[in-house]
């Protein structure tokens, strides 16, 4: 069986630092820690889990808590992105994702609860309904804590600028000389949805440009079937709007759908814009004009800042947002054009 003192031997380094490398001190080289690792591999060395716990009072678990209503999880092309890039982060520096229920054994506890059970040493949320009682527990908690898509002072955040973006979309559409511009709104009770909807609201007050009634219609939970559901109530106003923000490419993708389906063409009857670019977005019939999040800097910062925290560093709460930007494809035409 293979042992550190064996891999300090084949690489020439001491116990102590083959020890620190697995431990990833940060007083270790980054090019002794990739040698150390690299011998390890080919050795077939397994660094043993207890006795890193024990040594480094963490359990180099990092609990995911995931809780969205649309039924598809992280199949969500949006939610799988954030989380793999958040992975590779926290796999890269020696930690493991476990996911975090309301439940331990079959009986429900709570959040937080069975972070103390798991021993994790700290969550990444995903989440949501943020007045979920067993949420504001684990909150109020000393665990360390990062949120998607979220604001408050309670714990370290990260999304992006979801305002901003709603803005961008209206003031392309506005460019390309649309004056009748609605909206597929992602729900007044998530908070993307409901930022996204005051960004689309401002906009069209900075342009000068009416909400007309109905223009705002809802999307729940940012499916493409409420996208298909929304841009039919709007196809049947009897003052049609000329294009469409929707708060999601799913919502987007429902409502093209849709107006496909009614007889209308995309772009030329009606343009729809998008937001979050998932991968789809380049690859359907017309391709969809879309605000692009920046997925894999969401998930990287959001371990970036959270590995942080667990090490003591940082400890003033940390909100961070991020640029966003318009990625033009086919799904919008000018006014003129249409």
């Amino acid at each position: 069986m293979t042992t550190i003192y064996d891999i300090a031997k084949k690489t020439g380094y001491s116990p102590t630092t083959v020890s620190k490398a697995f431990n990833n001190y940060s007083d270790v080289r980054e090019k002794t820690r990739q040698d150390i690792l690299r011998a390890a591999q080919e050795m077939g060395y397994l660094p043993n889990s207890h006795a890193r716990t024990l040594t480094t009072k963490k359990s180099w678990t990092i609990g995911v808590l995931f809780v969205e209503e649309t039924g598809a999880g992280i199949r969500h092309p949006f939610f799988s992105a954030v989380i793999e890039s958040f992975k590779q982060v926290a796999v890269a520096k020696g930690y493991a994702l476990m996911f975090i229920s309301k439940d331990v054994g079959g009986k429900q506890s709570g959040y937080l609860e069975n972070c103390r059970i798991r021993g994790v040493d700290g969550v990444v949320v995903f989440l949501s309904d943020y007045d979920d009682p067993y949420f504001l527990e684990l909150l109020e908690s000393d665990i360390p804590t990062v949120i998607l898509d979220y604001d408050t002072a309670q714990s370290h955040t990260v999304c992006s600028d979801n305002m901003a973006g709603a803005q961008l979309a209206v003031n392309y559409l506005a460019a390309l000389g649309h004056r009748k511009i609605a909206h597929i709104s992602g729900g007044g009770n998530s908070f993307p949805g409901s930022q996204r909807e005051l960004g689309y609201i401002a906009a069209m007050e900075l342009q000068g440009l009416e909400v007309r009634d109905g223009y705002i219609t809802e999307g729940a939970f940012f499916s493409r079937e409420s996208g298909y559901a929304a841009m039919l109530k709007l196809l049947e106003l009897a003052d049609r709007p000329t294009a469409v923000f929707a708060s999601g490419d799913l919502l987007a993708l429902g409502a093209v759908m849709a107006a496909k389906d009614k007889g209308f063409s995309v772009p030329s009857d009606i343009s729809v814009i998008g937001y979050d670019d998932i991968e789809l977005a380049a690859y359907v019939s017309p391709a969809l004009t879309t605000i692009r999040q920046d997925t894999e800097k969401l998930g990287t910062r959001a371990a970036e800042i959270l590995l942080a925290s667990i090490d003591g560093k940082g400890q003033a709460k940390e909100a961070l947002m991020l640029p966003v930007e318009v990625v033009v494809r086919d799904s919008c035409a000018p006014l003129g054009g249409q």
